[in-house]
């Protein structure tokens, strides 16, 4: 990779990464249907995540977290698609947190981790390439897309207070990517919680930089995020063929 500075963090310019693939939700918002193994154009949604780091260049190991009430279904899913990258389907926490820590025990030691939503199916592989070269540039990459909805901060009697200047929004998403050493620290920092590993890593000081993800990357986490995944897969589907 060209353009790295040689005072980055572990990872360097090594560009090789594992990925751990965090998806030990309970679905509280899909109606008691598991929205994993959901089928989308008669293939569960989950494969469709693993697909694009299965068919990622930069990626050498995935480590895939879910419920202990899903191994089951992740095991036979994996030899059923052939997902030779994933070395170990293992068990999740009680929080996102505390999941991909148990992810990143048992992933083997590369250089850089990719962290991602498994409820994230519409994911390409081109954004996890681009996200490493940003990642190997700064020292640490997250997708993320401009916020495009007019913001309100509002009082808890529902009045607004202030409507800020969203040009400096942007929404979090998935894929996140570190140094090893670098999201292993920011795990081992006590009493500190979080929605996602960018935060805990901005929390030691370490810089977090942002690239354009993708607005169709999505997370499925209601029936009408599904519908949409569907859509977008569906499209993809017909334009490659």
């Amino acid at each position: 990779m060209s353009g790295l500075d040689s005072s980055l963090p572990a990872g360097g310019s090594d560009g090789r990464a594992g990925a751990i693939i965090v998806a030990g939700g309970q679905s509280q918002r899909m109606d008691g249907v598991d929205k994993l193994f959901l089928p989308i154009l008669g293939k569960p949604l989950l494969s469709y995540t693993l697909t694009a780091f299965e068919a990622s260049a930069v990626v050498h190991s995935m480590v895939l977290v879910l419920s202990a009430s899903n191994l089951d279904q992740g095991n036979e899913l994996v030899l059923k698609h052939g997902f030779r990258k994933v070395s170990k389907v293992c068990e999740g926490g009680d929080t996102r947190q505390e999941s991909v820590r148990l992810g990143l025990e048992q992933l083997a030691p590369l250089p850089w981790i990719i962290v991602h939503d498994g409820a994230r199916p519409c994911l390409e592989s081109s954004i996890i390439e681009r996200g490493m070269k940003e990642a190997a540039r700064w020292g640490s990459a997250i997708a993320a897309v401009p916020i495009t909805d007019t913001l309100k901060i509002v009082h808890k009697d529902g009045m607004v207070r202030e409507t800020p200047d969203r040009s400096a929004f942007w929404a979090a998403q998935t894929p996140q990517i570190f140094p090893r050493d670098v999201l292993m620290d920011a795990h081992r920092q006590p009493d500190i919680t979080s929605t996602d590993d960018a935060s805990l890593v901005e929390r030691m000081g370490h810089p977090v930089h942002v690239y354009f993800g993708s607005y169709s990357n999505i997370k499925v986490t209601t029936r009408d995020d599904a519908l949409m995944a569907e859509t977008l897969l569906k499209r993809r589907a017909e334009s490659s063929s």
